[in-house]
């Protein structure tokens, strides 16, 4: 035998190609079958977001209650899930709808289910509000427009947590040319130097200006801390030939004017 020939092998028992004993059939454990996998289920919730949208589009915002308006919101930011349940959530946590967009980020997400992806969507939305009731008084006569101009202040303002002052430059025309936060305080004090608003006011070639700020308590009525930095901030005006013509403050449901309250 060359060492091209096949070995010579003892032929194994019928049915065992390795020799090994055959086990019997009988002892023999069929492997059961894999379930069939369950096609998907439809999911209720995709059926109700199909809903709510659909009735935004045909009847708007006004056949729609506030939380329902929430949900949508919420959609882009939870693709899946139960967003009713979320937006009833934040309703009860912030009182209502505007203080649920205007609630800080850290506040938002304190509340069970909220996430970065929903702190972001409605911090979004509080943007875009806020960018078109500017639009509505921007660059427009202040005179004509302010109802808008009381709006807009509303919007931004209202439920801010914290002392906000802003400063609404006006042209000789009245036409609002610059609407500016100058300072941001605490619940109940705002730092505001006489200086800075005159000198701003002169950078940007303003013949008046109008005083904005908030009460974070909702209470709109003037301290006399208000009242003094007021006066402080005329006198400085009109050394340079700038006119004050209103401080407006700010509260939850109303607003208060110095002029119409006979302050200035």
């Amino acid at each position: 035998m060359t060492s091209r020939d096949a070995p010579q092998m003892d032929e194994a028992p019928a049915g065992d190609l390795f020799g090994a004993t055959a086990v019997p059939s009988a002892l023999m454990r069929p492997v059961p079958a894999k379930p069939a996998a369950a096609p998907d289920e439809p999911d209720h919730r995709l059926a109700h977001r199909s809903r709510l949208r659909a009735r935004f589009m045909e009847g708007g915002a006004p056949a729609m209650p506030d939380y329902e308006l929430l949900e949508l919101i919420l959609f882009r930011a939870l693709p899946r899930g139960d967003t009713k349940a979320l937006a009833k959530r934040l309703l009860r946590t912030f009182g209502d709808l505007n203080r649920v967009m205007a609630a800080p980020a850290a506040r938002l997400a304190e509340v069970k289910g909220v996430g970065q992806a929903v702190v972001e969507q409605i911090k979004i939305m509080e943007a875009v509000g806020h960018r078109m009731a500017r639009a509505r008084v921007i660059q427009r006569p202040i005179l004509s427009s302010w109802d808008a101009l009381l709006d807009y202040l509303q919007t931004a303002l209202a439920h801010q947590g914290v002392e906000q002052f802003r400063t609404l430059y006006l042209d000789r025309k009245n036409v609002l040319i610059a609407d500016e936060m100058l300072a941001e305080g605490t619940v109940d004090h705002v730092p505001v130097y006489p200086r800075e608003v005159v000198k701003r006011a002169l950078e940007l070639n303003a013949s008046a200006l109008i005083l904005v700020h908030n009460h974070p308590s909702g209470d709109p009525t003037p301290s006399e801390a208000d009242i003094s930095m007021t006066y402080a901030i005329r006198d400085a005006a009109q050394v340079l030939g700038l006119v004050l013509h209103d401080h407006l403050i700010v509260g939850k449901a109303r607003e208060l004017s110095f002029r119409s309250e006979g302050i200035l």
